[in-house]
């Protein structure tokens, strides 16, 4: 995924430079019209992309998943999707944030619009947190205790439950069960902080809409 880190790097840079330097692509009250309409629609694609694949991932797929694929399978099919899932949601945030900024640069934007712009960059910043530290660590972690579970003859269950009676006998799966739970916690507690984030701002852009 080299191709997407770089690309990722390239939108996040866009998104502080806008956010610090707007004048330089001629945001402001003079900005073209049809530029003006393209970053509406460059924040509204990206936010909606963002907000789609959280909720499906966080609340409805990943779920489904759990409950019906065996453990291992589960947790390697969860290793291949969520670098691919925190990069998405890393992209469409820094689209956003580039886009916000640009809309409603820093010297002219009102109390609240300083406020959303600051959900966007928390979105954006649990998300990386997530794509470069949390995820990989969870990864390697998971994949040890894989390997635990293959000697102890576990891991092609559905569910949790073998692992957590087997782990009560084991201590050496009942301390990798304690450092993986940490980790995975960390992930998850990042995902929805970046999810509670963009909910703040659905809020925010539902305010705006007039039927």
């Amino acid at each position: 995924m080299a191709w997407s880190t770089r690309f990722l790097t390239a939108v996040a840079f866009l998104a502080v430079g806008v956010i610090f330097a707007p004048d330089v692509l001629g945001s402001g009250p003079e900005s073209p019209a049809v530029v003006v309409t393209a970053a509406k629609l460059c924040h509204l694609l990206a936010f909606a992309t963002a907000w789609g694949t959280a909720l499906w991932v966080t609340f409805i797929g990943g779920i489904i998943m759990f409950k019906n694929l065996p453990r291992h399978q589960f947790g390697n099919l969860q290793g291949k999707m969520f670098p691919a899932y925190f990069m998405v949601l890393s992209v469409c945030a820094a689209v956003s944030v580039a886009a916000f900024a640009y809309l409603h640069p820093w010297s002219l934007a009102s109390p609240i619009e300083r406020y959303q712009l600051g959900f966007l960059l928390s979105a954006l910043g649990f998300d990386l947190s997530n794509l470069i530290v949390f995820t990989p660590m969870t990864i390697e972690m998971m994949k040890k205790r894989h390997k635990i579970e293959r000697d102890l003859g576990i891991g092609e269950e559905v569910g949790g439950s073998k692992n957590l009676e087997v782990a009560k006998t084991n201590p050496q799966l009942a301390a990798m069960n304690k450092k993986f739970g940490m980790i995975h916690g960390l992930s998850s507690l990042a995902n929805i902080m970046a999810f509670g984030s963009l909910a703040i701002h659905s809020w925010f852009l539902a305010g705006k809409l007039h039927f």
